[in-house]
């Protein structure tokens, strides 16, 4: 057959997916931005969320008995470094960080592996979309937002460009009591000048790169293209947020405080001790993508609960919060594991629609996608799953999931084993 009739006729049958209407109807409907709505119907036609109400009887191509399941809105990762990291161990499926201490020009959407394994596990409990983070110096470069289907890089990316991700130094000293001699590590002195020169360096970069901006601005002809300062123009120009990486309180406070004075739409990630300035973030609305539910407590004096509570201090002082694992080792395998972190966070004190929208609309707030992605609404994109039960609970199954509209498959490898061992002959 001719390969270009092929092509066609494969591309027809995935737009005739895509636009065909389906009706999900009679269950549990989490809009994530509105009430729940119970024993109520979705309208999805052309790719798009048209009707959401009860008592729907708009003809559709398929009709969905819901039967009392529950539909929420795809849930979305806001710091991962899915399809960029298979196995930790192995250095050939690693491609997480780039050489050099400033690297605005990098994209990480460009090296995302469409074929990887991890994809399907974090579909498979209701991940639709994630943000891929780079890693690596001080500015990491440029994180792409990602659908999880698709054949090719071109199929999954969605936004090349989210945000610039900036590493900020840590303020904890090394106080380890050691003898003297050339092993004996910098002293608190030399901690603290080595941290302050990090932070003038960070100043002094953001500084050329508005330099730069406003020299282009007012530059009639001959202008010398520079592509490290072309690649900072949107943040510094405020058309894309700064994602700063920090976890320890002064830290965050530093971050914070420099961001509000530059002016630039920041992001906090990780945020392990954001519930200690709480207030401030709320403040200038500096959201944060909290990554530590499960992190044991890094000071004897704090609780055992200290994280379990964290994200209920953050949304009672009105922070815009999002749940995340990070871009650690297991950062691209336990994404799947995410809303266990807000079911764990709604046991210590987070209203339950807070610790919803801290999976869905909050991250697609953050990420710049809310206009169509994030909760169930007329006019967004119909990206959503049926599940048999709460998302936060660990018992329950996504059973069904579309992406804009068209419906994906939820197997992986670890249903494929499981289909596997479950057929290996026994002995007689």
């Amino acid at each position: 057959m001719n390969p270009l009739i092929l092509s066609l006729g494969l591309a027809t049958t995935l737009l005739t997916a895509q636009a065909a209407s389906v009706l999900l109807k009679d269950g549990w409907i989490f809009t994530a931005s509105g009430p729940v709505l119970t024993n109520a119907s979705v309208l999805i036609r052309d790719g798009r969320i048209q009707k959401v109400g009860s008592g729907l009887t708009d003809k559709a191509d398929t009709v969905v008995e819901l039967a009392g399941q529950r539909v929420f809105p795809g849930l979305i990762a806001p710091t991962t470094v899915l399809g960029l990291l298979e196995i930790d161990a192995l250095r050939a499926t690693r491609d997480t960080t780039e050489v050099g201490e400033y690297s605005a020009d990098v994209s990480a959407w460009i090296a995302v592996n469409p074929d990887s394994e991890l994809i399907p596990v974090a579909r498979a409990n209701g991940y639709t979309h994630a943000q891929v983070v780079p890693s690596g110096g001080t500015v990491s470069g440029y994180s792409g937002l990602i659908q999880l289907d698709g054949w090719t890089i071109e199929d999954l990316t969605i936004e090349k460009a989210v945000a610039l991700h900036l590493r900020w130094p840590g303020f904890g000293l090394d106080t380890t009591p050691r003898p003297p001699g050339k092993d004996s590590g910098p002293s608190l002195e030399d901690q603290v000048r080595d941290r302050d020169r990090k932070l003038r360096e960070i100043d002094a970069f953001f500084t050329e790169a508005a330099a730069y901006s406003e020299a282009k601005k007012v530059a009639k002809e001959g202008f010398k293209i520079v592509p490290a300062w072309e690649a900072m123009l949107p943040v510094v120009r405020k058309e894309r947020p700064l994602w700063i990486h920090v976890n320890e309180a002064r830290g965050i406070r530093s971050a914070a405080e420099w961001s509000v004075r530059r002016g630039f739409k920041a992001v906090i990630a990780g945020g392990r001790d954001a519930w200690r300035e709480a207030a401030y973030l709320a403040e200038h609305r500096i959201p944060v993508a909290y990554e530590h539910v499960f992190t044991q407590p890094v000071r004897d004096t704090d609780p055992y609960d200290v994280h379990y509570s964290a994200p209920a201090v953050l949304a009672k002082a009105g922070v815009l919060l999002a749940f995340s694992e990070g871009t650690e080792q297991f950062g691209a395998s336990n994404i799947r594991n995410i809303p266990y972190s807000a079911a764990q966070a709604r046991a210590f004190g987070l209203p339950y629609e807070d610790a919803v929208r801290g999976l869905t609309l909050n991250a697609a707030q953050m990420l710049g996608v809310s206009d169509r992605l994030g909760s169930i609404e007329p006019g967004k994109e119909a990206t959503l799953f049926i599940a048999d039960g709460d998302v936060l609970d660990l018992k329950a199954q996504v059973k069904r999931m579309w992406i804009r509209g068209r419906e994906v498959d939820l197997s992986s490898r670890h249903t494929r084993l499981y289909e596997k061992y479950r057929k290996r002959p026994s002995k007689q």
